[in-house]
C-alpha cells in the first residue's frame, strides 16, 4: 500500500519524471486487509490493485530484492545491478515475528503476504484443527476466518488478556467473551514452550493437538537491509523519519509501517502498523518530493477490526490520556470508549457505532473540550458533547 500509494502521488502531484515501484514480491501489487478475510476464505482470488501503472508511466519490477541503499552515488543496489535515484522512498513495510524455535516445523504458518494465504486456505478447507499463538489483532481476526470455515480453533496469548499489547485491561478483558462466543477456545497466561509436528506444547507441559499452527505475536519493521546505509533507525528497528517522512539521508524518505515519525499532536514519535497510515503518508511525502507545497505528517491513526461478527475501530493514541469515559455498556453489541487528556479527546475506540469513530475523529482534530457526563450517555451524539 505505501510503496503502490507513494507512486501514484507522486503522478497526481505533477512528477513528471521516471517512476520506478521495487518489489521483493512476484505478485502484482495487492492490499493486505482482504488476506485475512475474504482471500482466506476462498471468496476472492486476489486484491491487486486496481490501478493501470502503464498509463501513469510507472514501471514496475517484481520479484527483486533491494540489498542495501548507497546514498553518496544515488544508488540502492538489487541483483541485477545497482539503481540510481533522485529521490528515494523507503516503504519495506513489516513482517511478522516468528516463534523462536518454530521455523522449519511443518504446519506452521504466518499471516502477511498472498503466498502466506495460499498455504492457510487448504488448511481451512479441510478443516484442520487450528491453534492460534498471540490474542491481538491479527490471531483474532484469523481465528474469525477459521471459525466461518468450520475448523476448531485455540487461540493461545502468554498474556493475561487478548490484545495486551495494544489496549488497557479494561477495554480488552471485555473482548476476551468473543472467542467464546464464537466458539473458539481462548487460553490466556499460556505460554508456548515449543511446537512440534501435530502438537503445540506449553510451559506448564499441557499439549494441545494441531493440524495447522498459526503464529500472530507482531511485527517489526522491516528494514534490516539498510544496517550499512546510514540511514538511522531506531530501538524499535524503525527508519527514524522526521516531520516531513525524510530520513537521515538527503532524497531519502520513509513511508507506512518501516517509519516512525514525530507526532507534534501526540508528544511524541509513533510507529503505526496500519492500512491508513500506508494511505496517508505517501500524499506527503509526494507532497514534499514535488516541492509545490511540503506538508509536515501528524495524522490521527486510524484503523479497523473485522473480527468475530463485530466491527471494530480504534482512532487517536491513547497513551497520553488521564481520563476514560464509556459509551455504553462492553457486554452489549455496540458501545464505545473515550480517551480524554485535559478534558479533550484523544482517542477512542468504537464497536458497531461508527457514528462515535467519524465524530470522534473530527472533535480529536479539533481539539474540542467535552463534557464527560454527556460524553458517556450513547444517546447523545458525540458531537453534541463539546463544552
Amino acid at each position: 500500500m505505501a510503496g503502490v500509494q507513494s507512486a501514484v502521488a507522486l503522478r497526481e502531484q505533477g512528477w513528471t519524471g521516471r517512476v520506478t515501484l521495487i518489489g521483493a514480491e512476484p505478485h502484482q501489487p495487492y492490499d493486505r486487509p482482504p488476506l485475512s478475510k475474504a482471500v482466506l476464505l476462498g471468496k476472492a482470488e486476489g486484491s491487486a490493485f486496481d490501478i493501470d501503472f502503464d498509463a501513469l508511466g510507472i514501471e514496475l519490477r517484481l520479484g527483486l530484492e533491494v540489498s542495501g541503499v548507497r546514498s553518496s552515488a544515488h544508488e540502492i543496489d538489487t541483483p541485477s545491478g545497482p539503481v540510481p535515484y533522485d529521490a528515494l522512498i523507503i516503504a519495506t513495510g513489516a513482517e511478522p515475528i516468528m516463534l523462536p524455535g518454530s521455523e522449519g516445523v511443518p504446519g506452521v504458518h504466518l499471516l502477511r503476504t498472498l503466498d502466506d494465504v495460499a498455504r492457510l486456505r487448504p488448511v481451512l478447507d479441510e478443516q484442520h484443527d487450528v491453534v492460534v499463538v498471540g490474542a491481538g489483532w491479527i490471531g483474532a481476526e484469523f481465528a474469525t476466518a477459521a471459525r466461518k470455515a468450520g475448523c476448531a480453533v485455540t487461540v493461545v496469548e502468554a498474556a493475561d488478556r487478548p490484545l495486551a499489547g495494544t489496549m488497557p485491561a479494561e477495554v480488552a478483558v471485555p473482548m476476551a467473551d468473543w472467542y467464546a462466543e464464537s466458539g473458539a477456545r481462548l487460553l490466556t497466561g499460556a505460554r508456548v514452550a515449543r511446537i512440534e509436528p501435530g502438537q503445540v506444547v506449553l510451559a506448564d507441559g499441557t499439549r494441545i493437538a494441531a493440524g495447522a499452527v498459526v503464529v500472530g505475536i507482531g511485527a517489526r519493521p522491516a528494514t534490516a537491509w539498510l544496517a550499512e546505509s546510514g540511514i538511522e533507525r531506531g530501538p524499535d528497528g524503525a527508519v527514524v523519519a522526521d516531520d516531513r517522512l525524510g530520513t537521515s539521508l538527503p532524497d531519502v524518505y520513509a513511508v507506512g509501517d518501516c517509519a516512525s515519525f514525530p507526532s507534534r499532536r501526540y508528544g511524541e514519535r509513533l510507529l503505526v502498523h496500519h492500512w491508513d497510515n500506508a494511505l496517508q503518508g505517501p500524499r506527503a511525502v509526494a507532497a514534499n518530493i514535488v516541492g509545490e507545497t511540503p506538508q509536515s505528517y501528524d495524522p490521527i491513526p486510524y484503523f479497523w477490526s473485522e473480527q468475530f461478527g463485530r466491527f471494530v475501530q480504534y482512532a487517536g493514541h491513547h497513551a497520553c490520556a488521564d481520563t476514560t469515559v464509556w459509551r455504553g455498556d462492553p457486554s452489549g453489541a455496540a458501545w464505545s470508549v473515550c480517551w480524554l487528556r485535559e478534558g479533550a479527546l484523544v482517542a477512542l475506540l468504537t464497536v458497531a457505532r461508527p457514528r462515535d469513530l467519524a465524530q470522534g475523529r473530527k472533535l480529536i482534530g479539533s481539539g474540542a473540550p467535552l463534557d464527560p457526563q454527556r460524553a458517556a450517555d450513547p444517546s447523545i451524539p458525540l458531537k453534541s458533547a463539546t463544552l
